[in-house]
């Protein structure tokens, strides 16, 4: 099969002046690696880190901030990036780390504090702490800031949300953003209730659906052309796509992007699984089988033959059910998802014993809606609470298409 791709280092320019004024914060650049050329579907995949020939005269004389974790790696050796910049001599000066911290370690919602890295002596500043964007003064003295960050494609991940508050403070004070891109393991679909204003958190900040279907960079174009940054703010983006990549091609992340996601199977079914947070049903945090199962305590027996034993583990501290033997399912060898798989909630709904009781108020925050609860207490089957959705699906489907960076 051949594939019409994104090679080469033509660089085009794209510059928006908007009405109400001539300065840069009214200005939206993006320049993006491109090309018109066939290449065969067997050409190396090559992420945007990999390509330093194609950014690196981005950074030469200018003072760096990096956001980055565990997942920012160049090459088959998996240099991290601050360590490989470091050694091409730019001048790395801070770095800004995501929710679970720089090596992606922290439980999910643990605050991470500020500090210095062992290695470099560079800063690190948290964005999961004190604030969640960066301030005038931590900015003060960088000229550009470099975005580098494994995402998995679902809304409640909050690399996204990070990337929204990294925009604004660039776009805020005139520094450009660079963002080496990367795949997107769940680009094959899009999916799920579209988030509604009222529900809009740090795990939920734009009008996408669970599945959103787009990669960082394609996110980021989303962000500005939508208009989402406070103040009709865009900030000037410069964009290195991964190259030899297309919607359908498969891709393995070489890293776990967070403590509980740890490999392909939990990174597919975590769009669907991730509900269970909100409701007094474990997702197997605190075991090795993180968002591959489910079960609870209560859920009867005979019907969830399936036992773990949830216990402290990196990633997560204080699991949900700590030591009780838990009745559920295992979908390690489930077949891969291409829509999400709401039959799961709906069972273990049916089968709890406290009805009252099942859904906290954070289900709605991560269904970015209140009327899939609704549905799900008065009965809807799968195929009815899907089909509500269909519009909205639409739509988006249409508006996103003109943010595309791969065919």
């Amino acid at each position: 099969m051949i594939f019409r791709l994104f090679k080469n280092t033509v660089f085009i320019i794209l510059l928006t002046i908007l009405s109400c004024g001539n300065s840069v914060k009214n200005q939206e650049i993006v320049s993006k690696i491109n090309s018109d050329i066939t290449l065969s579907d067997s050409e190396e995949l090559i992420v945007g880190a990999d390509q330093f020939e194609n950014y690196n005269h981005f950074l030469k004389g200018k003072n760096i901030a990096v956001v980055a974790n565990q997942t920012s790696v160049v090459g088959k050796n998996q240099i991290h990036l601050i360590d490989f910049l470091i050694s091409n001599n730019i001048a790395v000066k801070k770095v800004f780390a995501p929710e679970h911290g720089f090596r992606g370690t922290a439980d999910a919602g643990e605050h991470i504090k500020d500090g210095i890295d062992s290695k470099t002596g560079i800063p690190l500043i948290s964005l999961y702490g004190k604030n969640k964007k960066p301030t005038k003064e931590q900015l003060a003295g960088i000229d550009l800031i470099v975005f580098d960050i494994q995402d998995v494609g679902a809304r409640f991940y909050t690399y996204i949300s990070t990337l929204h508050y990294i925009m604004e403070a660039c776009a805020e004070q005139n520094i450009p953003l660079l963002i080496l891109d990367r795949p997107n393991p769940n680009i094959h679909y899009i999916d799920g209730p579209i988030l509604e204003a009222s529900h809009q958190s740090f795990v939920g900040m734009h009008s996408v659906p669970i599945v959103h279907g787009m990669t960082i960079a394609e996110y980021a174009q989303m962000v500005n052309g939508e208009q989402w940054l406070s103040n009709n703010l865009k900030a000037t983006l410069h964009i290195v796509p991964v190259k030899n990549y297309t919607r359908k091609t498969h891709y393995s992340l070489p890293i776990k992007p967070s403590p509980n996601l740890p490999n392909d199977q939990s990174i597919n079914l975590y769009p669907s699984l991730c509900f269970f947070e909100g409701t007094p049903i474990s997702e197997g945090r605190g075991t090795e089988m993180q968002f591959q199962i489910f079960g609870a305590p209560t859920l009867p027996k005979s019907k969830y033959p399936f036992t773990f034993t949830p216990k402290p583990n990196e990633g997560s501290k204080n699991p949900k059910f700590n030591g009780e033997m838990c009745y559920g399912k295992d979908l390690r060898k489930h077949p891969k998802l291409n829509k999400i798989n709401l039959e799961w909630i709906l069972e273990a709904y049916r089968d709890y014993d406290n009805k009252g009781a099942f859904f906290t108020s954070f289900f709605n925050t991560l269904a970015g809606t209140s009327k899939l609860k609704e549905q799900i207490e008065q009965g809807w089957s799968a195929e009815k609470i899907r089909s509500s959705w269909k519009s909205d699906l639409e739509k988006y489907d249409a508006m996103l298409k003109q943010y595309f960076l791969y065919p």
